[in-house]
């Protein structure tokens, strides 16, 4: 534990980040979760679309941040934009069949 009060003080304002960003990260997961989890109980495309666009915020917001490097947030966006388009095109060809 430091002895100086400058860097008690650091100590302190890292956990609380550090707490911020694990709460951030977390959110995100789950909430990428529920995309996948909506898409594999074949829901309602609307619920789907919302569930997409909220996960899309929160990676574009953690990117600003500095919280996720862009290049993953970019991958990770990828690969939901990806899934939720095979998804509404199995819909569709199931629809019209």
């Amino acid at each position: 534990m430091p002895n100086i009060k400058s860097a008690k003080k650091r100590v302190e304002i890292s956990r609380k980040r550090a707490a911020k960003n694990a709460a951030a990260r977390s959110t995100i997961k789950t909430t990428i979760k529920k995309f996948h989890a909506a898409i594999a109980a074949d829901s309602a495309p609307e619920q789907i679309q919302s569930v997409f666009t909220k996960a899309i915020s929160l990676l574009d917001r953690a990117a600003r941040k500095g919280l996720i490097h862009r290049n993953a947030v970019a991958r990770k966006k990828s690969k939901l934009a990806k899934k939720l388009n095979a998804s509404l095109s199995q819909r569709a060809e199931t629809n019209e069949a």
